[in-house]
């Protein structure tokens, strides 16, 4: 009998058929080698797309640097608000397998679109030399298709990592460590896509034209939907638990019903439920932290709990189901200070590329760069940084800490947010030195400077880092560290953070560029950037992430870690 409960996952997961997942035939890297060609392939489809959008809305849509700047990142801040819906329906009713299956399928049809918008006749905008003249209804289909690419992405983003870590079974201790491995190699992968796509796509789109830029994403998307179902048979699935807001709006509720019921200091009097198992599908058992301790009073049972024969569940939760609210608040503090992060963050499709635009873009005396394409040198960081972090920097932290993971998942979060603040200190330092050379030369009027572009990649690399410790920390983080049931749901939760610093980036452009503008000023950021001050916003973001890091140590210092029943870990 000890032998067969050993064939099968004991974390709940079933295979396609709805049977428990046999853990030699399915999971592991078998599984997540389709996985990770999956989330390859899409992501060569979106950064080959949103790369060099900024381009793409000055040259074939006729507008200006804050236009178009604003544009990016109100598309990009959107990419990373839609996994909210695509996170609940997979933890509510779909499940992982089939949210990603279906939301796949919306994204390849945009792609479809834009691709059409920028080579048909009629849908593509005429142009007069350099000069486009895009119409209304023109104008429309591209952000038509623009935006069902942001829903299409919205079902893919929250689920894959989770999907993927959830090829790992985490009762067993040689797949749990697997599973740590698994986020950077899920990081290697997106950036082995977007090196494609910063670097091949983006010349293309340049030099080849916009309908072939945008037609081989397409079909870069088409074939990640092609790996993402040859590995079906492979895959491990966790069920949905259920809508997670009900559970969460339950126990908020049952807590001020009560609000003058004493919690008991004996908390093993709390309810549970007498098996070993949680009630909620797809979830393990939480144990009891004690912060937050006004929710404790959901789950103490009183008299008037019961309707008839059955407990009320907007009057009586289970330790586990306030456990899941605590948890979720918790996490509300390290998700919001990774904002300023992806504020920076943004600032590769944009200010780095009109930086980028002034520059020198050659290489040798015919070949050009564009300035989009100096992102793969963040890409190229990431590249080489994923790999040396997992196969050194661990090892090493590890006997230093004697930590499994080397650093905790904050620790690493706090060494890129601090990296994040050098990589705008040096993008500061090159527009000063590059707002000399102009102001030495006389050079306001020249579209582009005799400086080499190459003089980027510090700033490139150095955000590239950052991403390492950050972001993928974070990614590691917010899977651990949520409710079982509620995986998609946090992982959404943290790329809200993109969406957010997007969005902060457009209001302080938007802000900066008001301010600055008053009395016919031309300001920090005019179309012509030789007669600005792109320094002043660097620094300015040099700033917001030095005092979003010192809050970030305060609250890494507050934040209590999940307890799982039967897991010490």
């Amino acid at each position: 009998m000890v032998v067969t409960d050993d064939i099968y996952t004991k974390d709940g997961t079933v295979d396609i058929n709805k049977k428990p997942a046999n853990k030699k035939k399915t999971g592991n890297w078998k599984a997540c080698s389709f996985i990770l060609g999956n989330e390859c392939c899409e992501r060569l489809a979106y950064y080959g797309m949103g790369t060099n959008l900024v381009n793409y809305l000055q040259e074939q849509l006729n507008q200006g640097n804050v236009a178009a700047s604003n544009n990016v990142t109100n598309w990009s801040g959107t990419c990373y608000i839609t996994p909210l819906i695509g996170a609940f329906v997979a933890d509510a009713y779909l499940g992982r397998y089939w949210t990603i299956a279906i939301f796949s399928i919306i994204y390849f049809f945009g792609m479809t679109l834009l691709t059409l918008s920028s080579s048909i006749p009629g849908l593509k905008p005429s142009c007069s030399g350099d000069v486009c003249h895009p119409t209304q209804e023109q104008i429309a289909v591209f952000f038509v298709a623009l935006y069902m690419i942001a829903l299409g992405t919205g079902g893919i983003k929250p689920c894959v990592s989770s999907f993927g870590a959830d090829q790992f079974d985490e009762t067993d201790e040689v797949e749990r460590k697997r599973k740590s491995s698994f986020f950077n190699w899920f990081y290697f992968s997106i950036n082995i896509g977007a090196l494609v796509a910063s670097s091949v796509l983006v010349w293309i789109q340049m030099n080849v034209g916009w309908d072939w830029g945008f037609g081989i994403p397409a079909v870069a998307m088409a074939i990640a939907v092609v790996f993402f179902f040859a590995g079906s048979r492979t895959y491990r699935l966790q069920k949905p638990g259920g809508s997670p807001l009900t559970r969460i709006a339950q126990v908020i509720v049952a807590s001020f019903k009560k609000l003058n019921v004493k919690v008991p200091a004996d908390k093993s009097l709390l309810y549970k439920v007498a098996d070993n198992e949680s009630n909620i599908q797809g979830s393990r058992k939480l144990e009891h932290t004690d912060k937050l301790k006004f929710f404790d009073k959901a789950a103490v049972e009183t008299e008037n709990d019961h309707d008839k024969e059955s407990l009320n569940p907007w009057r009586l939760c289970t330790v586990t189901q306030v456990e899941e609210l605590k948890s979720v608040i918790r996490l509300l503090p390290v998700w919001a200070s990774g904002i300023i992060f992806a504020t920076v963050y943004s600032q590769m499709n944009t200010m780095f590329v009109l930086q980028g635009n002034t520059m020198d873009q050659h290489m040798g005396p015919t070949f050009k760069i564009p300035s989009a394409s100096l992102s793969l040198f963040d890409t190229l960081s990431v590249i080489f940084w994923a790999p040396v972090y997992d196969k050194i920097i661990v090892p090493c932290a590890r006997k230093f800490t004697g930590k499994e993971r080397g650093f905790t998942t904050l620790q690493r979060m706090g060494i890129g947010l601090v990296i994040s603040i050098f990589a705008m200190i040096t993008a500061g330092i090159l527009e000063v030195v590059r707002l000399q050379i102009v102001r030495k030369n006389n050079y306001y009027d020249l579209k582009s400077i005799p400086m080499s572009i190459f003089w980027q990649v510090p700033e490139y690399f150095l955000v590239g880092c950052a991403e390492v410790f950050t972001f993928v920390g974070q990614i590691e983080f917010f899977y651990d560290q949520a409710p079982d049931a509620m995986r998609s749901l946090s992982s959404a939760l943290s790329l809200t953070t993109v969406a957010l610093g997007n969005y902060l980036s457009t209001l302080l452009v938007t802000a900066v560029t008001k301010i600055t503008t008053q009395n016919g000023k031309l300001g920090w950021i005019p179309d012509n950037l030789n007669r600005g001050h792109l320094d002043y916003f660097f620094w300015l973001l040099a700033i917001l992430s030095l005092l979003n890091f010192i809050v970030y140590l305060w609250i890494a210092k507050w934040y209590t870690y999940k307890k799982v029943a039967g897991h010490p870990e």
